[in-house]
C-alpha cells in the first residue's frame, strides 16, 4: 500500500480545449469504466493523501467547477492558454503558502498510479532537484525526448519539433509528469521562455532550467500504458479496452469465472466475490457488489445493486440501482428490478417488473407481473409477504401489501391489500356465447364477397 505524502501538492493541468474529442463535454470528464478520467486521477492521488490539489482550468471551466464542487479541490484559471509551463505557473497563487513537494501532471493521463508517484518522491529525496517521468512507447511519434545516462541522470530534454535526428532516435520519451519542491518549481517556471518552434512555454523546460543551474534531474521510467494520453474518442476507447482487459484478469485471479472474458465489462468499483460465474455479454454499471457463489447469466445488465451468496440473475435481466437479491434469490430472463429487494429464496423467473418493492423469503412472482409503483407524481411501495404466490400477468397497484402465504390469481389487477393466506382473484365474469363466433365469421365472409362482386 502506498504511504501518504502529506507534504505533497498536486497540480492537474486541464485547461486545453480538447478539440479532437469533438464533444460538448470537457475532455477530462469523459468516463473510463463509468468514472470520469479526472476522477481516476483524484482517486489515485487520494492514496497519497496530498495536502492540496489544484486543477488548472480554461475552456469549459464551469463544467469542472460543477464536477469538483465540495470535494476540496481548488481551481485555477488559465487565461489565455500559452503552453503547459504557463498553465502550471497559473497554480502558483493557489499554492503561494505551500512549501512542500509539487507534482504536475495532466488531466487527460488518467491511469497514473500512486505507486509511481511514490517512486518519484523517493528519487527527489535522493538529491534530485527535479524528477521527470519517462516511458518507452512502441512508436515514439511526436513525443518529447529524454536524453539520460544508465543511472537515470538526465542530460537533456527536447521537444520533438526541436530535436535533431540523433535525438529523435532516442526511445525514452517524456510523459510531461514532473515533481519538484515548491520554491524550485515556481522559480524554474518563471524562467521558462518561449523561444521554440511552437512559440509556447513548455513544462519540460523546468528540467532544462534545473540542468542549466547544474542541478541533478532524474528520470523515473514507467510503462507506456500508465501514461497514455487521451485526446480523441479512439484513444479513449483504447484506454478503456486496456483497463477492461486488466480488470478481467484481476477478477479471474481473485476467483471469479468469466466464460467469455472479452465480452464482460466492469465499472471502476465492481466488486466480485469468489466462485462467481459471469456468462458472456454481461455489463456492470457503477455500484455493483457480488458476493460468493453468485451466477450471472448472459446478456444481463447490472447497476447499483447487491447480490448475496447463491443468487442467480438472468439471462437478459436488468438490475437497476437499489436492487438487492438475498441468498439464493433468483431473477430470470427479461426481469427488471429497481429499488427492490428479493428476500432469501424468492424468485421472479421471467417477464417481470419489480420497482419500489420488497418480496418476502420464498415468494414466487409469476410471469408478466408488474408493480405499478408510479402514479404520475409519486413513487409508491409494494410489500409481498413470505411464501406468497403471485400468479402470471398480475398488476399490483401500489401502495399495497400482500400478506404471507397469500395467493393472487393469474390475470388479477390488485389495488387493495391482501391478507395473509388469502386468495385474491380480480377478473371480469367470463361470458360464453355458443356459436357466436361461427355466425360472425359467416356474416363477414358474405359481406366481403358482396363487396368483391
Amino acid at each position: 500500500m502506498t504511504a501518504p505524502a502529506p507534504d505533497l501538492a498536486v497540480v492537474i493541468l486541464a485547461a486545453g480545449k480538447g478539440t479532437r474529442m469533438k464533444s460538448d463535454l470537457h475532455k477530462v470528464l469523459h468516463p473510463i469504466a463509468g468514472r470520469p478520467m479526472l476522477d481516476h486521477l483524484l482517486a489515485s492521488f487520494e492514496m497519497l493523501a496530498p495536502a492540496r490539489t489544484v486543477v488548472v482550468a480554461g475552456d469549459r471551466h464551469e463544467q469542472l467547477e460543477r464536477a469538483l464542487l465540495g470535494r476540496g479541490v481548488e481551481i485555477a484559471r488559465q487565461e489565455p492558454q500559452l503552453g503547459t509551463a504557463h498553465a502550471a505557473l497559473t497554480a502558483r497563487a493557489a499554492l503561494d503558502d505551500f512549501s512542500g513537494l509539487v507534482l504536475v501532471c495532466f488531466g487527460d493521463v488518467p491511469m497514473l498510479r500512486s505507486e509511481t508517484i511514490a517512486r518519484m518522491i523517493a528519487a527527489l529525496g535522493d538529491g534530485a532537484r527535479v524528477v521527470v517521468l519517462g516511458f518507452r512507447p512502441a512508436d515514439t511519434l511526436a513525443y518529447g525526448r529524454i536524453i539520460a545516462d544508465a543511472e537515470g541522470a538526465v542530460e537533456k530534454m527536447v521537444e520533438h519539433k526541436d530535436a535533431n535526428e540523433a535525438e529523435r532516435a532516442v526511445d525514452l520519451c517524456n510523459s510531461g509528469v514532473l515533481l519538484a519542491r515548491a520554491d524550485d518549481l515556481w522559480r524554474l517556471l518563471a524562467g521558462v521562455g518561449n523561444d521554440n518552434a511552437a512559440g509556447e512555454y513548455y513544462l519540460p523546460d523546468v528540467a532544462t532550467g534545473a540542468l542549466a543551474e547544474g542541478a541533478r534531474v532524474t528520470v523515473i521510467e514507467t510503462d507506456a500504458r500508465e501514461v497514455a494520453g487521451i485526446n480523441s474518442r479512439a484513444e479513449l476507447a483504447a484506454v478503456e479496452a486496456e483497463w477492461q482487459a486488466a480488470r478481467r484478469e484481476e477478477a479471474m485471479a481473485q476467483g471469479a469465472t468469466l466464460r467469455a472474458p472479452e465480452t464482460v465489462f466492469f465499472s471502476y468499483d465492481t466488486c466480485l466475490g469468489r466462485d462467481v460465474t459471469v456468462e458472456p455479454h454481461v455489463v456492470f454499471g457503477p455500484g455493483v457488489t457480488v458476493h460468493d457463489g453468485v451466477r450471472i447469466k448472459a446478456f444481463s445488465h447490472l447497476e447499483g445493486c447487491e447480490l448475496h451468496s447463491g443468487a442467480q440473475v438472468g439471462p437478459f435481466a436488468r438490475l437497476r440501482p437499489g436492487a438487492v437479491l438475498e441468498a439464493n434469490a433468483f431473477v430470470g430472463n427479461f426481469v427488471e428490478m429497481k429499488n427492490a429487494v428479493l428476500r432469501e429464496g424468492a424468485k421472479a423467473s421471467h417477464l417481470t417488473y419489480l420497482g419500489d418493492a420488497e418480496v418476502g423469503a420464498g415468494a414466487n412472482i409469476g410471469a408478466g407481473t408488474i408493480t405499478c409503483n408510479y402514479d404520475g407524481y409519486f413513487k409508491h411501495r409494494t410489500v409481498i409477504g413470505e411464501r406468497a404466490f403471485i400468479g402470471s400477468n398480475s398488476a399490483l397497484v401500489a401502495p399495497i401489501t400482500i400478506g404471507p402465504d397469500a395467493i393472487v390469481a393469474a390475470g388479477s389487477t390488485v389495488s387493495r391489500d391482501v391478507a395473509a393466506g388469502e386468495l385474491r382473484m380480480v377478473r371480469a365474469e367470463q361470458l360464453v356465447k355458443p356459436g357466436w363466433a361461427d355466425r360472425f365469421h359467416d356474416a363477414m365472409k358474405r359481406k366481403k364477397a358482396e363487396r368483391r362482386g
